[in-house]
């Protein structure tokens, strides 16, 4: 099936593993959040047990350098791309508020970015993420 839209999440590809599987995490809650439509149906098991909704199409996790981060921010605010982003400074803290206050604290325009995730048309997903290489 080929789906109109992408979601690519870009990782800081110098992090610990740990901090690579928490920023995707994240990341995709967020994308999730901010694109209901994207979401499936709930799961059932053969038991007749449900299980929450995923996100309906593929997401491709990309490793990416600072510079490919940076261009990837730039032009996914550009081109209006559904974002969820992740500083480093959100490793130091431990909720959601916290969170959003090392967020608003970081440059506008040049955040200390470990994590991105995007999403929106193909095209123009492809075009933000360009030298970023899919994860190993």
């Amino acid at each position: 099936m080929v789906f109109e839209t992408k979601v690519a999440i870009l990782v800081l590809e110098d992090l610990a593993t740990w901090q690579k599987l928490n920023v995707t995490a994240f990341l995709a809650t967020g994308i999730a959040a901010e694109a209901p439509e994207a979401l499936g149906e709930p799961y059932e098991d053969a038991s007749g047990r449900r299980h929450a909704r995923l996100l309906g199409q593929p997401m491709l996790i990309f490793a990416a350098s600072p510079e490919v981060l940076r261009r990837a921010w730039t032009q996914a605010n550009e081109r209006g791309l559904i974002r969820a982003a992740y500083v480093r400074a959100m490793f130091g803290t431990g909720h959601d508020a916290a969170n959003r206050d090392a967020f608003r604290a970081e440059p506008a325009d040049a955040p200390d970015l470990v994590g991105l995730a995007l999403r929106g048309p193909r095209k123009e997903v492809d075009k933000a993420t360009k030298g970023a290489v899919l994860h190993p």
